[in-house]
């Protein structure tokens, strides 16, 4: 707890006893133990109000104002916008308030997808372009680059990096703004990264038949639980685990494959995990290329009981990447072939039998004409994501935003309409590739091939 001086003034009895004198650098503050009980147990503010006297900091009062008006309304005034950030989360630390402005700045729900423009870059040491993004609700950010994690507070004031046993990270998630999960493709064990401190807390893996090493192919997660995608070093055998994210102790083993043989479709092993907690399903997708063009597939798992939902198996204009969408009951993918993008309809799909006999197709392309497929890989390496009802999908430098338009009868599942936006007031888009997308807080943190840096995308707030 930071120290601060409190001086004792005589005064007159105060005639209402719940109003608290505040002398704030000279300024006197008056407001309610209600309000400066707001700040939290933990905070000198919330120790301000229980003492019994006239209270004198030795701080900046116009600082004090702000934070003082958001404890007020939940909001900061209009004016946070003359003042240095850095200033005010100092400010906001030594109140120990840090959390109530977090959530101010930073609310998930504050991300407006239609003015979203680049606002700034994220430098990264070295000459390696990040690899993987993963991003905290509140918008703290982490970067893997080569061998190095570097990872940005929510405020993308403060910087750290540390030096990690990989050679390079394929997959990372934000478990906390201090704590990470990491793997890679050649690189046996899933390592829980204690990034404040730059060391490994734990190391998990998955004990296959052939007892060789395991490597990661993909990292998903829940309020409750840890997912990781293994496949063995020999590349015979891969599954999915399931951790409790509190104690890391494996829960259930889904998903797995003990290949023999041209068994193909055995031989995916997932490399995108999600969550759909509407469903309280595990999404797991991952596609193969061989000589017969793209396959893959994609599996719902219910963890409780370890059996497969719902699947769809792609082999016409497979998935270069797939996404769900909780707010919207949708399911999103690029086609790898055409580089367009499709919805299904998650209420739908427990009712298509998505085999090779079946000619029913849950697939429904947002544009109103398909492009003619001329055996080019048109969506190579685009990425898909979805944050709130709206759909994000890279084209090359270009990223596409969709949004859902209401029409036809109440009810109506298939033939669900979208639409493509502009983003931004000021045209930012092009560029070259587009290789990571990623959401926190208020912000899209986007990546490009060949890049050192990250570019943060904001869209008008309210203050700073």
């Amino acid at each position: 707890m930071p120290s601060f001086d409190i001086c004792c003034l005589q005064t007159e009895p105060e005639l209402n006893s719940n109003v608290v004198s505040i002398n704030v650098g000279g300024r006197i503050f008056q407001t309610t133990k209600q309000t400066l009980t707001q700040a939290g147990p933990k905070s000198l503010i919330y120790r301000l109000a229980e003492t019994g006297s006239d209270r004198f900091v030795d701080r900046d009062p116009d600082q004090f104002s702000l934070l003082l008006s958001l404890l007020r309304s939940g909001t900061l005034p209009s004016k946070v916008k003359d003042f240095d950030l850095r200033d005010l989360i100092e400010e906001s630390r030594f109140y120990g308030v840090e959390s109530l402005l977090t959530s101010s700045l930073s609310d998930p729900s504050h991300l407006d997808a239609f003015s979203l423009r680049k606002s700034s870059e994220l430098p990264l040491n070295g000459r390696d372009t990040p690899s993987a993004i993963a991003s905290t609700p509140f918008g703290s950010l982490h970067v893997s680059h080569g061998s190095k994690i570097t990872s940005f507070d929510w405020s993308l004031t403060r910087k750290s990096t540390i030096l990690t046993q990989f050679t390079a990270i394929d997959s990372l998630l934000a478990i906390s703004p201090d704590i990470a999960a990491a793997g890679a493709t050649d690189f046996s064990g899933l390592q829980i990264l204690d990034l404040q401190k730059g060391r490994v807390k734990q190391v998990l893996n998955w004990e296959n038949a052939t007892r060789s090493g395991s490597t990661v192919q993909a990292i998903g997660s829940s309020g409750k639980f840890l997912f990781t995608s293994f496949e063995s070093c020999r590349r015979n055998s891969n599954s999915i685990l399931v951790y409790d994210m509190n104690t890391l102790n494996p829960v259930i083993e889904i998903a797995r494959n003990e290949i023999f043989g041209a068994d193909l479709d055995s031989a995916i092993p997932a490399t995108k995990l999600r969550w759909v907690s509407g469903y309280g399903l595990l999404m797991a997708s991952g596609s193969h290329s061989g000589l017969s063009g793209v396959t893959g597939n994609i599996k719902f798992w219910d963890i409780r009981s370890g059996n497969v939902a719902f699947e769809l198996k792609e082999k016409v204009d497979c998935f270069a990447d797939v996404c769900v969408s909780d707010n919207m009951n949708v399911l999103f993918k690029v086609g790898v072939s055409s580089g367009e993008v499709f919805n299904a309809d998650l209420r739908c799909l427990g009712t298509v039998n998505n085999d090779a006999n079946d000619n029913s197709n849950p697939w429904m392309c947002v544009e109103n004409r398909r492009k003619v497929v001329n055996g080019k890989k048109e969506g190579l390496g685009c990425k898909i994501e979805s944050h709130g009802n709206q759909v994000f999908c890279s084209k090359g430098g270009d990223i596409e935003l969709w949004s859902e338009v209401a029409a036809g009868s109440e009810g109506r599942l298939k033939g669900r309409v979208f639409r493509k936006n502009v983003m931004g007031r000021v045209k930012a888009m092009g560029g070259l590739k587009v290789t990571n997308l990623a959401f926190g807080g208020n912000k899209m943190f986007v990546t490009r091939k060949d890049q050192q840096a990250v570019e943060v995308w904001q869209g008008s707030t309210r203050g700073l």
